[in-house]
């Protein structure tokens, strides 16, 4: 949403304005990663800026978050070799993107999954990324369902509510809405899509819908409406998901999150960050090093 001409001079805006939140709520509503990024820096500010925005057992060490294995698309063979992966990894829940390939070979890759796990010792969860054609929508998940898929999310492309309503009212698999929560910045626009489209999930991404408050109010209304969530990261540096991180286990949650490392980055920010057996971990021993990170001042 915020991927615009403007970004920096925004960002420097907020620098010459950090102390007016006035303007940090109002006039960053159409920014939402930067509303995320300042909103972050202010909480660590009030922790005295250790990096411990959310003290608990998870940011000491003494507990985990349990997280589902990512499959990312690409050719039929590098999403087998990616799953394989993850399987011996001791990852009880994946989630593969789908979209990439033909139908028939993703169909072809669960049932090879179904054949050595069943839904007890594996939940599958599918990531559409809207790519599903709406007049062969329900069609597409009724092939998926033979395999007891977890959840679908956003599987035709965001911004036709109307046209979704109507997928998650007749869909064989649990719809999760991904895409179609950014832009939605009021409380009524976000009571109102859930109203309207009636999903069984919301994916929530603190960066894409705006920070920590904005995602708390989906969460309250998701729960209003009966409605399940799980949050998720949407490729921010180790700073950020250190921070979505220890948010969301302040959550007390209790199903599997969707919390990668970072391992597209080939200069990421080494942090105590880790995973073991499904689950995400503080390494308390553990140091972050900004050694390698240059600041230019202005």
């Amino acid at each position: 949403m915020d991927d615009l001409p403007g970004y920096e001079n925004k960002l420097m805006e907020c620098c010459h304005q950090i102390n007016n939140q006035t303007f940090l709520h109002k006039e960053l509503l159409l920014w939402p990663s930067i509303r995320f990024g300042v909103e972050s820096a202010l909480l660590d500010l009030q922790q005295g800026s250790i990096r411990t925005i959310f003290p608990s057992s998870f940011s000491q060490g003494d507990d985990g978050i349990p997280i589902n294995g990512l499959i990312w698309m690409g050719s039929k063979d590098f999403i087998k070799q990616q799953i394989t992966e993850k399987l011996n990894a001791g990852y009880r829940c994946i989630k593969i993107k789908i979209g990439a390939i033909q139908l028939q070979d993703e169909l072809d890759l669960l049932k090879l999954i179904r054949h050595e796990y069943n839904p007890a010792e594996l939940e599958i969860r599918l990531d559409a990324n809207g790519s599903f054609p709406h007049g062969k929508a329900l069609e597409i998940l009724e092939q998926f369902a033979k395999y007891t898929i977890h959840s679908v999310e956003q599987p035709i492309k965001a911004g036709t509510p109307d046209l979704l309503s109507e997928v998650c009212k007749h869909s064989p698999i649990p719809i999760a809405l991904d895409e179609e929560l950014i832009g939605k910045t009021t409380v009524v626009e976000k009571r109102e899509l859930l109203q309207r489209t009636k999903p069984a999930y919301i994916i929530i991404k603190p960066t894409l819908t705006g920070g920590f408050a904005a995602s708390m109010e989906w969460i309250e209304e998701a729960k209003i409406q009966n409605i399940g969530w799980w949050v998720t990261s949407a490729l921010e540096s180790n700073v950020g998901l250190n921070v979505i991180a220890q948010w969301t286990y302040s959550l007390d949650v209790k199903v599997t999150q969707g919390l990668g490392t970072g391992g597209l980055f080939t200069n990421n920010i080494p942090s105590p960050l880790y995973i073991s057996k499904q689950e995400l971990r503080t390494n308390k021993e553990a140091k972050w090093d900004f050694s390698n990170i240059s600041f230019d001042e202005q």
